[in-house]
């Protein structure tokens, strides 16, 4: 059985690329630290299976990682365990170049020092879309695009790429790159503006709304992204990156119009609370993020699946029906943070 380590694997995304990875017949060996967003709901459904191994564990440190590589010996690894949320990185830059810079420095100390003795293992680092920085209507960023973070979030991301970039030419390291387009789906931290909004209706909360609710983003359900991410680590090239969109854009307004509709479909009572409140806009809001994701689709014969309806109503039924999930929350959590210059 071939072994797969997935870094951040009790975050979002990692939780259902766990999920895919292990009905896939694949060994998982799940890193994370357990912070705040590594909800432990997300690993209950896998955590006793034979396939399935985790470790608390923070990837800068890269003696532990090491020895992880030479016990188990996988094939690979993904890494997903990032700071991700561009509100708490206005709030509090450090830990975001503490996780998405050094901690990708050490992971690719630990996969140099490796290569030695098994040259065949590789990394896929997860990045952004947002590397590429706010862009016109005209404009969709393919993987030549010029990197222009507007935030200390995608800056330390756009930062962890080009380190990658570096070990690949210097080191001859085996890497890819993956940029996914904004994510949504069961196990988002409510945070996010999805299941930040799904939970407010869900509660007879205001629905926040930064600005005027223009900002445009494509997204993509999250099983779609895990098949993508497959798609990549088996069939991609080694030292390429890979966008991963959906071709379409919608609005945030456009977003939780669509998720109030959901909830009337699913005859859910809307309280009197539940409105729309346009709140300060946060500093240096990018508008419009967007993809040209030809490269996946011709190269690697992928496209996503989910239409974003069928999806949202998934994601907001599978909410509905695991209340659990929220109560492992704080409540802090729910707060929209980086308000303040």
């Amino acid at each position: 059985m071939k072994k797969i380590v997935v870094t951040g694997g009790s975050g979002f995304i990692g939780s259902n690329l766990i999920d895919y990875l292990l009905k896939k017949k694949y060994f998982v060996i799940n890193i994370d630290k357990s912070s705040y967003s590594a909800n432990p709901y997300n690993v209950k459904s896998f955590k006793k299976k034979k396939n399935y191994l985790f470790f608390k564990l923070d990837i800068s440190n890269k003696m532990r990682i090491f020895k992880i590589l030479k016990k188990f010996k996988p094939i690979g690894i993904i890494n997903l365990a990032a700071e991700t949320h561009v509100d708490r990185s206005i709030d509090n830059p450090k830990a975001f170049l503490d996780s998405n810079i050094i901690g990708v420095y050490s992971l690719l100390e630990s996969l140099r020092k490796f290569k030695k003795k098994r040259s065949k293992i590789k990394l896929l680092h997860v990045s952004t879309d947002e590397v590429y920085g706010d862009l016109p209507r005209s404009k969709k960023a393919d993987e030549n695009f010029k990197y222009n973070p507007s935030s200390p979030y995608s800056a330390s991301k756009a930062s962890g790429d080009q380190m990658i970039k570096a070990y690949l030419r210097t080191y001859k390291v085996n890497a890819l790159i993956a940029h996914p387009c904004n994510n949504y789906g069961p196990k988002q931290f409510p945070e996010k503006l999805i299941p930040k909004m799904i939970f407010s209706v869900l509660n007879n909360k205001s629905l926040p709304l930064y600005g005027k609710g223009k900002n445009s983003r494509e997204w993509m359900y999250v099983k779609d992204t895990c098949d993508a991410l497959l798609k990549i680590f088996i069939k991609g090239k080694i030292g390429e990156n890979y966008n991963i969109g959906t071709g379409k854009n919608l609005t945030n307004i456009e977003i939780i119009k669509k998720i109030l509709k959901i909830a009337k479909l699913k005859k859910r009572k809307i309280g009197r609370k539940t409105k729309i409140v346009f709140v300060k806009d946060r500093p240096g809001h990018d508008v419009r993020y967007a993809l040209n994701s030809n490269k996946i689709r011709k190269r690697l014969k992928w496209k996503h699946k989910t239409v974003l309806s069928h999806g949202l109503l998934k994601t907001f039924e599978w909410y509905e029906e695991n209340k659990g999930y929220f109560k492992k929350i704080g409540k802090e959590n729910y707060k929209r943070l980086g308000l303040k210059l």
